[in-house]
């Protein structure tokens, strides 16, 4: 199996945009989008829900009406303020289990309740593994492995060889979790200070786990010295730019229709690169996998 994971050092720099386009050039795969903060491949898409279930993932404390004797020490305890009435707001709480120990009749329990959604979607491209974690929700690194781990059971049970997957932005916990074990990093940047900046932080913790990486510029062609300076740098690192992807007005057509790009207009200039960097990057990660680094090729 071959996992491919699109990632971007910054939001905003069209990485669903690319995963969407070059997942129509495919004949099947399981998509899985781990940015679950903000999940938004689903839209695109367009596919029908196998699956739903909730995740349970946030630690939250809950008082005993029956035995608190409103003592007033879990509310003393927590530096949350998420305790007032005698009753847990789940909002405030944080899981710590301060109120836990400081109750003297046992009151107060520590349980796991809902911070999220798990899906499987069918998709015309092949089956795609998402989750949405509820705004103020932690944990969201766990909640990526979890779509991982789903995206890879459904390419063993719908016998399919490649999982691409649709990263979250940084270099955060949750795209540690993204990174982990794939066969290759492509790397969406913008040409702009802040997305130099971004990337590079993201090849550093790329080159940290030894995991390849590759980049491609969006929209360069807007700033075409920007554009340069971001493929010295990735040459300086030993790290291939392996597609520009022009500003297409036709673009934003399809993000408007909530498409992918190659179904609305496929002879548009970005789709037609988005195509030609597919071909190349599902190739390399096939021939390369587990390799290191992917150094610049003549």
């Amino acid at each position: 199996m071959t996992r491919i994971a699109v990632m971007s050092g910054k939001g905003g720099t069209g990485k669903t945009t690319a995963v969407a386009s070059m997942a129509w050039y495919s004949q099947g795969m399981v998509l899985a989008d781990c940015d679950v903060d903000a999940a938004n491949l689903a839209l695109t898409m367009n596919g029908q829900v196998r699956t739903k279930n909730d995740y349970n993932g946030a630690l939250r404390a809950t008082i005993d009406p029956k035995l608190c004797v409103e003592c007033g020490k879990c509310e003393d305890a927590c530096i949350f303020d998420a305790i007032s009435d005698f009753k847990v707001s789940a909002i405030h709480c944080e899981g710590c289990g301060a109120c836990k120990i400081v109750c003297p009749v046992g009151a107060v329990t520590m349980g796991l309740s809902k911070s999220g959604e798990i899906f499987v979607l069918d998709t015309d491209r092949g089956p795609m593994a998402y989750a949405e974690l509820q705004p103020g929700e932690s944990n969201s690194g766990k909640l990526v492995t979890i779509v991982r781990n789903l995206a890879d059971d459904l390419a063993e049970s719908d016998g399919l060889d490649v999982v691409l997957i649709d990263g979250p932005p940084g270099t955060g916990c949750p795209a540690i979790a993204s990174i982990t074990g794939v066969d290759l990093i492509l790397a969406i940047t913008e040409p702009s200070r802040s997305g130099e900046h971004d990337l590079l932080r993201l090849v550093e913790l790329a080159q940290h786990f030894s995991i390849p990486i590759c980049v491609a510029v969006n929209k360069w062609d807007l700033h075409q010295g920007m554009t340069r300076e971001i493929e010295e740098s990735c040459r300086k690192q030993g790290v291939i730019v392996v597609g520009r992807v022009p500003y297409d007005a036709n673009v934003n057509e399809a993000i408007k229709a909530m498409r992918p790009l190659p179904s609305m207009f496929p002879q548009s200039p970005a789709a037609l690169e988005f195509h030609r960097i597919w071909k190349e990057v599902s190739s390399r990660a096939i021939a390369r996998k587990g390799s290191g680094v992917i150094m610049q090729m003549d």
